[in-house]
């Protein structure tokens, strides 16, 4: 004990002034051990707060809204080849519909009687004489194709020259219930019976085949004009041109189904 009392009265101390930084060596023999304790250090550490200032209402009003934005896949084509190429590819798919469209107007008027010229409108006459090789050309180019009685038709041939390659492409055209029949050296005759429930199924069966064919045509179609195009994947390009297709296959079945209530098929 006398040797822990003699070491703290020779052994220096480091003083520290509760209002300053430095520090000073005092002796411990001016000290005493009873009247003059050590000051102990402070161990709460603290931390500057970060400050919440309101946000003002002008960096608000500078935050850029994305509402008006359309995203890449709903933006229309604006690339003139693009554009051109579409146009190209909605004309034929519109020639192929419309095409169908007349071909079910007129097994339509077949199947309910009605005897209208447009049953042989369908119908390419091979004239040898014209050109090289021959000529196809529509019916009403060289003759007139009327009713009689509502349920005959009526042809009259322009020149007599023709007379043979217009009986022979009423043959070729394998229209059903179209037997052709002379009348004079100018004028054919084709009586057309009313359509039976059968014949109506079976001209709607064959319908839904020229459907399928159209289909495919616009199909195919929309396959060769990507193929010009080249158009990377993901494009506006793509997404149109599927859109137009779509379209139009839609269109094709309609008309079918209007031509299946109209012949009354299942």
């Amino acid at each position: 004990m006398s040797f822990l009392r003699y070491a703290l009265r020779h052994q220096p101390i480091a003083h520290h002034h509760p209002l300053s930084r430095t520090y000073s060596l005092i002796p411990t023999t001016h000290l005493s051990l009873h009247k003059c304790p050590l000051p102990s250090p402070s161990l709460t550490r603290t931390y500057a707060s970060k400050s919440k200032e309101p946000k003002s209402k002008e960096s608000k009003s500078t935050s850029t809204s994305t509402a008006h934005l359309i995203p890449g896949s709903l933006q229309p084509i604006t690339n003139p080849t693009s554009l051109i190429e579409f146009s190209k590819c909605e004309t034929s798919m519109r020639s192929s519909v419309e095409w169908f469209k007349k071909e079910c107007a007129t097994i339509e008027s077949r199947a309910s009687g009605r005897i209208t010229p447009s049953i042989l409108s369908g119908v390419r006459v091979k004239l040898p004489k014209r050109g090289n090789g021959g000529e196809l050309v529509s019916l009403e180019e060289i003759s007139t194709v009327g009713v009689r009685d509502g349920s005959t038709l009526m042809i009259t041939v322009f020149e007599e020259e023709n007379f043979k390659f217009i009986e022979q492409a009423l043959y070729e055209s394998k229209i059903p219930n179209v037997i052709p029949q002379r009348q004079d050296s100018r004028t054919i005759k084709i009586p057309i019976p009313r359509p039976t429930v059968e014949a109506r199924l079976q001209a709607y069966t064959a319908t839904q085949r020229k459907a399928e064919e159209v289909r495919v045509q616009i199909r195919k179609q929309h396959q060769t004009s990507l193929k010009r195009g080249k158009y990377e994947k993901r494009s506006v390009e793509l997404t149109e041109f599927q859109k137009l297709t779509d379209k139009y296959v839609k269109e094709v079945d309609t008309i079918l189904a209007g031509l299946k209530k109209a012949v009354g098929a299942k």
